[in-house]
């Protein structure tokens, strides 16, 4: 689809018409892309990004700067760019999960929305994707090659693109797969998984009586671990036995009887062994404390 003309302003560039550009990067193959505010140039183009005054997705118009804006969210967060850009190619980049979506937009396209339009009820602190988009503009000492620096953005805001894409795919693909070991568990008090997954929020906002976490660890190991009052907590709903804390290998064997016993942290929060079989065991003792 080398035949594709896309077209962004000039100059200086934003977070905004980069991650716009780096959607369509995702999207189509190959693309013309140009950068000027020639109206000719605009009005046969195929695609125009964050310039023009008009917001028509189905004519691929996506400026924000027209009187009115181009609307906001239920939050009130007005839309950039971005935003519009995402609102019509953001769910097919998700493979059409619309949950998967909506994290995107929630974790970074209407944090970007937020700081271009000066919306600073929508800003998080510390420092923003934004400002390091605007750190790849030249500055005043360098050669002024915007079209160069805007690639090099394009390119870097394309790779964070993916990584927020699979971010939000894994947590809740996550969320899934934690309400389904809660359902099928024997003991609504010990949940297993299968595999490593993280479980914090889903637990507490699914399970009220979940003690404790039973997965296999990266290491081979399998781990059980005390689920905290509230994520984030370093309190625990139900600490492990107080005659475990510290003990490691020949010395925790010795104390559980656990010939492949390995270790419990001296915080009493988790504590692994070499088999799925023993570390039930350290769950069953656990709960009977």
């Amino acid at each position: 689809m080398t035949d594709l003309t896309v077209v962004t302003h000039n100059g200086n560039f934003h977070a905004d018409d980069v991650f716009s550009i780096a959607v369509l990067k995702h999207v189509y193959p190959s693309f013309n892309l140009v950068r000027t505010r020639d109206k000719a140039l605009m009005d046969s183009a195929d695609i125009v990004i964050d310039v023009g005054g008009q917001y028509d997705p189905d004519a691929g118009r996506f400026d924000h700067h027209q009187r009115g804006g181009a609307g906001e969210r239920e939050n009130g967060i007005p839309y950039s760019s971005f935003g519009l850009v995402w609102q019509k190619y953001g769910l097919a980049l998700c493979d059409n999960n619309q949950a998967v979506a909506d994290r995107v937009d929630a974790g970074l396209v209407s944090t970007i929305d937020a700081i271009d339009c000066g919306h600073v009820e929508g800003v998080q602190q510390g420092i923003s994707l934004s400002q390091t988009i605007s750190m790849y503009n030249p500055t005043w000492e360098e050669s002024p090659e915007f079209d160069k620096c805007f690639d090099e953005a394009v390119e870097f805001a394309s790779r964070m693109l993916t990584r927020f894409i699979a971010s939000a795919s894994g947590s809740v693909n996550a969320k899934a797969i934690v309400a389904k070991a809660i359902e099928s568990a024997e003991d609504p008090r010990v949940i297993v998984l299968e595999k490593y997954t993280p479980w914090k929020k889903t637990v507490h906002i699914l399970s009220s009586e979940a003690l404790y976490m039973v997965y296999p660890s990266h290491s081979g190991q399998w781990i059980l671990q005390t689920v905290p009052v509230e994520p984030g907590s370093f309190e625990d709903r139900k600490s492990l036995p107080k005659a475990w804390a510290g003990l490691s290998d020949e010395d925790f064997q010795a104390k559980t009887g656990l010939d492949d016993a390995v270790f419990c942290h001296n915080g009493l929060f988790i504590a692994g062994t070499k088999s799925f079989e023993s570390t039930m065991k350290l769950a069953e003792v656990a709960l009977a404390e």
